[in-house]
């Protein structure tokens, strides 16, 4: 089932077919905490559909499109991480980086489709009790100035909460918050004027108690540029190594039509 689902991968990159977003590793729209693990690659492919095909000033809209790899720069063995060599204490630290390929935002956007990023983390409960994962990292590093370079900068915590009571241990899911800042020349909102920060907030959940393939996820953006959504969405494990995500996207910006996420995640 694997091989099936590479092959129709490759299939529908050479065809053409729209997909989007590999960015840093996500929940549904922004960075999670979370980081690929070593020795492996992380293929995002994903769709945004329009639900109409004109926007609120009559512009064509077009399926925006984005495939790309992430993966791990560091071990997730203490003793073979080349940070903890240096300071022991970073011997936890991972380190994600890759690339994104973008169309479908435009000619102007699109004649400039490679985008980079990277992010920084440590996971839950690492140097202490109750600690929350931490991240930090930059996406959407576009290399046309004053085009494509909006270089998200952020930060975010994230902490699972479980409840106990006397039919045991309950889990409410996971809840993190951060902040944003990207390139104020590039991130405007509906009238034109800077609106390049915000809020990061995002909450999911596996729901073991139907399936533990299955995942919901409620996902926020601040700002009214073209970034600042709500994501409402779920996630399926077809197997170890490919998953599905089905999300609907309300942008902040009521200019932007909602979309329709789906996103293929595969891993070599």
């Amino acid at each position: 089932m694997v091989k099936k689902f590479i092959y129709l991968v490759v299939a529908y990159i050479f065809c053409g077919w729209g997909f989007v977003l590999a960015t840093p590793t996500t929940y549904i729209w922004t960075p999670s905490t979370d980081i690929q693990p070593y020795g492996k690659i992380h293929l995002n492919l994903d769709n945004y559909t329009p639900i109409s095909s004109r926007d609120a000033n009559g512009n064509r809209l077009y399926v925006q499109q984005v495939y790309g790899p992430t993966f791990s720069l560091l071990s997730d063995k203490p003793e073979d991480n080349i940070l903890g060599k240096l300071w022991q204490p970073l011997d936890k630290l991972g380190l994600e980086t890759g690339f994104d390929y973008k169309k479908g935002l435009g000619l102007a956007l699109d004649r400039y489709p490679v985008y980079f990023h990277f992010k920084f983390a440590v996971g839950e409960d690492v140097y202490f009790k109750y600690m929350p994962a931490f991240a930090f990292g930059m996406y959407d590093i576009g290399y046309k100035k004053n085009r494509t370079n909006n270089n998200i900068l952020y930060y975010r915590l994230a902490k699972t909460v479980i409840l106990g009571n006397f039919l045991g241990n309950f889990n409410l899911g996971r809840y993190s918050a951060g902040y944003f800042r990207g390139n104020g020349k590039l991130l405007r909102d509906e009238k034109g004027l800077r609106d390049n920060s915000g809020i990061l907030l995002s909450w999911d959940r596996a729901l073991s108690e139907i399936n533990e393939r299955l995942w919901l996820c409620v996902d926020y953006q601040d700002s009214h540029s073209a970034y600042g959504a709500i994501n409402y969405g779920l996630a399926w494990e077809i197997t170890n190594s490919v998953s599905v995500i089905v999300a609907y996207d309300i942008y902040n910006n009521k200019n932007l039509k909602p979309t329709i996420t789906f996103q293929l995640d595969v891993d070599f």
